[in-house]
């Protein structure tokens, strides 16, 4: 297994398309999933391949490049609807993890606890699929179909994660639950994102919860209820298990489903009333400084 990565992504689709092989980026995941198996013959780091890492304005948004880490997130200057993903940045393991693992790594896993995945869909992220026959864009909901598979092909790389430009007056919380503070496997993640208008009403509501079903999913019923609410509301009395519908959360060593259905129900509220705060509250600098996805 050779550690020199392609130079081009032309080389690299030509590569795949040839022989069918694992896609190696940070590794973070790759080799833990390993275990105590040999490494395949052949592998294709794509982590040196130009223009895979960074990210970048777009004429309709913010590109992120598959291989851009997530120390790359938490250090880039970005606008305060960031904030979740910038927190549940810091919630990917260590700060080597951090400063070795890729965000397209983290949603090609396919965990239910991915910790970037919430935000991301929070924020209708869609993600760039390249193969020698094209590019093909696909919904991030869509893209990840249960735990570990995705809707990549054998012949396609992960070139890009888009997310389509947002009105400034945007915000965003994430908060995500475990045994301890660190170093954790998620029992419940959240991530808001509230979109206000200019009367004072929420135009947009989103909701996301990771670690409570199958894949991490939005909460449609939920959102429609937020939307149109006043900014002044109380936003918590609002959160019914009722329109949890689209979770499925399972019994495991982490906690058992009613107790994920209790814990998401709270941390839902309480992300709403923290959201519903920085609406009204200038943004003191980078959305990275505020990201810390703690309560007290």
């Amino acid at each position: 297994m050779s550690s020199d990565g392609p130079m081009s992504l032309d080389c690299a689709l030509k590569q795949l398309s040839r022989t069918s092989m694992p896609i190696l980026a940070g590794g973070t995941d790759f080799f833990p999933a390993l275990r105590d198996a040999p490494a395949p013959a052949q592998v294709l780091d794509v982590s040196r391949i130009d223009g895979l890492r960074g990210i970048q304005r777009t004429a309709s948004g913010w590109r992120l490049g598959a291989a851009t880490t997530w120390s790359d997130v938490i250090r880039k200057p970005l606008p305060p609807v960031f904030k979740a993903l910038k927190a549940a940045a810091r919630e990917v393991g260590s700060v080597q993890i951090q400063n070795a693992g890729t965000i397209a790594g983290n949603i090609c896993n396919a965990s239910p606890a991915a910790d970037g995945v919430p935000p991301l869909l929070s924020m209708n992220a869609s993600v760039e699929l390249a193969s020698v026959r094209g590019i093909r864009l696909l919904p991030l909901q869509e893209f990840i179909q249960g735990p570990r598979v995705t809707a990549r092909r054998d012949d396609e790389i992960m070139v890009a994660i888009h997310i389509p430009d947002m009105d400034e007056a945007a915000r965003s919380e994430f908060v995500k639950l475990g045994a301890r503070r660190y170093l954790v496997i998620s029992i419940v993640m959240v991530s808001v994102v509230l979109i206000p208008d200019a009367q004072g009403r929420l135009k947009e509501a989103r909701v996301a919860v990771g670690a409570c079903s199958a894949v991490a999913r939005r909460l449609h019923r939920l959102e429609a209820v937020l939307q149109g609410q006043p900014q002044h509301a109380d936003l918590q009395s609002l959160v019914e298990p009722s329109l949890f519908t689209e979770l499925e959360p399972i019994d495991d060593v982490r906690g058992s489903a009613e107790y994920r259905l209790q814990v998401v129900q709270q941390l839902i509220g309480q992300l709403l009333t923290r959201c519903l705060q920085s609406l009204t509250s200038p943004p003191s600098g980078d959305a990275g400084r505020e990201a810390t996805g703690e309560f007290s």
